[in-house]
This record gives structure tokens, sequence and C-alpha cells, in this order.
């Protein structure tokens, strides 16, 4: 009895410690760097994500972190930018080539699930925002409006996922240059 007790626990921190070596230093929530792409000239670029402006609308605030959240997930994923970073984050002003990505709600139609549910033609959540990326001297690189929505299956909470995702696959698709000089795509709309 106690063999099998302690060969459970043997097998309990192999798997702990097979889980540390493979995600070392990461823990969930926490930025990660990522490589850059092709996509930028020069050095690498780094972005800063700015909290979600609920704008006029009246988005809970369990929506706006939701977004927040998902934007840094979705931009480390995109593997564009050689450092994610939090608003206010100490490191920051000390990243060269960065930019600052910032939200601002535009129009939200809150959504039911239960009515999603039963009647695939109603209940859906829609969320459009305008996200406007800086340089750090305060110039508009890319702004695009973006949305994002549940139209049948699942939570209210996935659109603001699918926001995040379309607005890293739009940052990500831009044809902006990476420099801090270029502000060629000022005003284009998605």
């Amino acid at each position: 009895m106690k063999t099998s007790r302690r060969i459970s626990w043997i097998i309990g921190v192999a798997a702990i410690l097979a889980t540390v070596v493979a995600f070392p230093g990461r823990l969930p929530g926490q930025t990660s760097a990522a490589k850059s792409s092709g996509a930028t000239s020069g050095s690498p670029m780094s972005v800063q994500v700015d909290r979600v402006d609920p704008g006029e609308s009246d988005l809970a605030y369990s929506f706006q972190v939701a977004i927040y959240e998902n934007l840094i997930e979705e931009l480390n994923k995109t593997k564009q930018f050689e450092r994610v970073l939090r608003e206010g984050d100490r490191d920051a002003g000390n990243v060269p080539n960065l930019l600052i990505l910032r939200t601002t709600i535009e129009k939200y139609t809150p959504g039911d699930e239960t009515r999603r549910a039963v009647t695939t033609v109603s209940g859906a959540t829609k969320l459009t925002v305008r996200s406007q990326l800086f340089t750090s001297d305060g110039k508009i690189v890319l702004e695009r409006t973006v949305n994002g929505e549940v139209r049948f299956f699942g939570s209210n909470l996935q659109a603001t996922h699918n926001l995040a995702r379309n607005i890293a696959k739009a940052i990500q698709q831009s044809t902006w240059s990476g420099s801090e000089q270029s502000s060629a795509m000022l005003g284009a709309q998605f």
C-alpha cells in the first residue's frame, strides 16, 4: 500500500518537474518575449498593451479585463513583437522601439446565451472597437476598426477572445513599417 502511494507521489512530482522544464519561467498571465517576424525593418519592435477604454458603452468591467488579457495572449501568439508588455510595466521606459496599443470600445451589443442556444438567429454578442498603434512619441502607426462577436454557441465572453484574435490578426496582416518614423497607415480602416 505504501509502495503504490510512493509511486503515485513520484509520478506526480515527475509530471510537475516535466512541466517546469517544458515551460521555464512562465506563469499563467505573464507576458513572454517572442521572436520578431520579418514584418518589421531594423530593430525588433515591442508593444505595450494599454487597458481597454470603454468609451461611451456600458461594457462590464469583466469584459474589459477579458479583452485586455486576451489581447496580450493573442499578440504573444503572433510572435511579431519581441516583447508584449502590460500598461504600467516598469521596463517599458527602457525598451527601444516600443509601440503602444490603445483599444477603445465603439459599440457593444450584449447577447443572450440561452436565446443563442435555442434560436441561432438572435442573441449574438457583438463588440466593435477602434485599435490604434502609437509610437512612443505619440505618432499613429496603425488604426483599425475591428469586430468581435459570438453568434451561435459559446459564452458571451467568447466575443472578447474573438475580438482579441481579430485585432492581433489585423496588426499582423497590416503593411505598417516597423520603423518609428513610419506613419503610412495613418487613418486606415479595417
